[in-house]
């Protein structure tokens, strides 16, 4: 078994704050992530921390790009487990998407849609949503999604998750060496 991480996030820029008053929702954006340090975070969104429009397949990161520059992003990070072939098979598909990402384009229209209560699908054009939800049925992974109008904030609402961390997405990664630093210092101690 194996870990993969959904990470739910509103970073309080202009088109998030859009997301949030159209659908009421408490965060307006949701990435997938590899691995508990995110350090493989991806997910579709803004290419540019200044350009909202320009959007595309992102590697995301914690500390560079859009999340660098709204520091003040609030994040809640779950893990779910799932098999190892499974894992294996988000990846794969995660890694062609990105090694392919000239042929996808951000779904802005769709997304700008949802609070009509329209959806507007293009192939190739992912929202955020879309596109975690996507990986994660290719890959066999059933959480039980919505079969339309996926937003972030469903993604809070399937089962068999963990929730790992609520707060600033800033301060995740020094939750992170903090929690390394208690476990070699617990191991240490067993061993004198």
């Amino acid at each position: 078994m194996k870990k993969i991480y959904i990470v739910l996030t509103h970073t309080g820029t202009i088109l998030s704050k859009i997301i949030k008053y159209w659908t009421k929702d408490e965060f307006s954006h949701v990435s997938i992530a590899l691995d508990e340090d995110l350090k493989e975070m991806y997910s579709f969104g803004r290419l540019h921390p200044y350009n909202p429009i320009i959007g595309g397949f992102v590697h995301e990161k914690i500390n560079k790009g859009t999340f660098k520059r709204f520091y003040k992003t609030k994040a809640s990070i779950y893990s779910i487990e799932v098999e190892d072939n499974q894992f294996n098979n988000l990846k794969n598909i995660i890694y062609r998407i990105r090694d392919n990402k000239k042929q996808y384009k951000f779904n802005i229209i769709g997304l700008l849609a949802i609070g009509f209560k329209k959806e507007i699908k293009k192939q190739n054009y992912f929202s955020c949503a879309e596109f975690v939800k996507y990986v994660l049925e290719k890959s066999d992974i059933n959480l039980r999604l919505p079969k339309k109008m996926i937003r972030p904030e469903d993604f809070k609402y399937i089962e068999n998750k963990v929730l790992e961390y609520d707060g600033l997405l800033r301060r995740y990664k020094k939750k992170s060496i903090l929690k390394e630093y208690i476990e070699c210092l617990n191991y240490k101690n067993k061993v004198v």
